[in-house]
């Protein structure tokens, strides 16, 4: 049982994304979470009103499904295949979290004072980041699953350099904007 519900190695989690990968290289699909949204955006009719959305998004469908699937499949994982649903941190981030006013850092899988606090503070930060994000997205011409996975395992030169400046972008938000914001 303990193989179920405890983490898996890293090795065994990189084998199946390679195989992944591999099926898909295969297949002649590309992997990406973000066209889902263009995906949807068709199916919903967008396309009469910009041209961007008017594609057959029915050749797409797979991608429909592995999005639904990872939807279910992490609430399931989640809710019961978890023994222990905290994440380990090294003690210095957490008392660096605590510094900057995340007193539930290192005891729940989701800072609390983010999540579960409705304050206007909380909604326009998710709403800011949300949108940036979905932004930055389409700016980049895919997600970081798939310029970091099917962008990288394709050796496109594009990808590398997403992948490159989402790092980037992550260091700055993290040592300059996280503690100004909090």
């Amino acid at each position: 049982m303990d193989l179920v519900l405890g983490p898996w190695p890293w090795y065994v989690g990189g084998a199946l994304v390679a195989l992944v990968m591999v099926a898909l290289v295969f297949l002649g699909k590309s992997f990406g979470f973000s066209s889902n949204f263009r995906n949807i955006c068709s199916m919903l009719g967008a396309g009469k009103n910009c041209s961007f959305f008017d594609f057959d998004w029915k050749s797409q469908r797979w991608n429909l499904l592995f999005l639904v699937g990872a939807v279910v499949g992490g609430y399931l994982a989640a809710n019961y295949l978890s023994v222990d649903q905290v994440p380990v941190l090294n003690p210095e981030t957490i008392d660096d979290l605590k510094v900057l006013g995340f007193a539930s850092a290192g005891t729940t899988y989701v800072p609390v004072e983010i999540f579960e606090i409705w304050s206007i503070k909380n909604v326009l930060l998710l709403a800011i980041a949300g949108l940036l994000i979905g932004f930055g997205t389409r700016y980049a011409g895919g997600c970081t699953s798939g310029h970091a996975i099917s962008g990288l395992s394709n050796l496109q030169w594009p990808s590398l350099l997403a992948v490159i400046g989402f790092f980037i972008g992550g260091l700055i938000m993290v040592h300059l904007f996280f503690p100004l914001i909090f």
